[in-house]
């Protein structure tokens, strides 16, 4: 009786290793836990989410380009790893500086990464929401255990990421509507959404009693 080929290989062995030396020295924003657990966690969800080798180790590498080296980086993944897991890794970046370099306005990088969602294939968007399924759980622990503060870690205040996760979702439920992962996603968001009306509100009465105060 033959022995299946494995799901994974060398190839992905390989992918671990360079995301290590990429981001090994990196953590997650707020803390000390190691980057690598972001990008580890991305390609477990990709593979329950019944992606293959290709999408998982575009998983490990998602930030690589965007955040380790720009298109030199891009085309080294390249090099290494295929076109298809390269394309990949570009369609989830939202910016590639190179070294030196600065990453346009959040806004802007925004508003065209969802475009771009919008017409992508199923691999990138499989890849894509697992990223987005990871942060989206993160936030929510980190504001459970820290408080509001956590807010001030991004480049955009809460209704404006409340406004990005709630697009991403539209996304995925409008182009990957099997992925097992939609509910939680949902979830998630909504519960990203709740925790920015919740900051928008406390904003609100510390303004109003600030001003209070100030006219006594």
């Amino acid at each position: 009786m033959s022995t299946p080929d494995p799901v994974l290989g060398d190839r992905f062995t390989a992918a671990v290793a360079t995301a290590v030396e990429l981001h090994g020295e990196q953590s997650r924003k707020g803390g000390r836990i190691p980057y690598v657990s972001h990008l580890l966690a991305v390609a477990g969800l990709v593979l329950e989410d019944g992606g293959d080798e290709d999408e998982a180790i575009a998983a490990l590498l998602h930030d690589a380009a965007e955040d380790a080296g720009g298109r030199e980086t891009l085309e080294a993944i390249r090099g290494h790893f295929g076109d298809r897991v390269a394309l990949i890794v570009a369609a989830c970046s939202d910016s590639m500086p190179g070294t030196g370099e600065t990453k346009e306005p959040w806004e802007e990088r925004k508003a065209a990464y969802l475009e771009e969602l919008a017409g992508a294939d199923a691999s990138v968007l499989r890849v894509s929401l697992a990223d987005k399924l990871h942060n989206g759980r993160t936030l929510l622990a980190d504001l459970a255990r820290d408080g509001a503060g956590v807010w001030e870690r991004f480049n955009a205040p809460p209704d404006r990421q409340a406004w990005y996760y709630g697009e991403l979702l539209r996304v995925f439920e409008g182009r990957l509507r099997t992925s097992a992962h939609l509910p939680e996603l949902r979830g998630v968001v909504a519960g990203i959404v709740a925790a920015a009306d919740q900051a928008r509100a406390s904003s609100a009465g510390w303004g109003a009693a600030t001003a209070s105060e100030s006219g006594q």
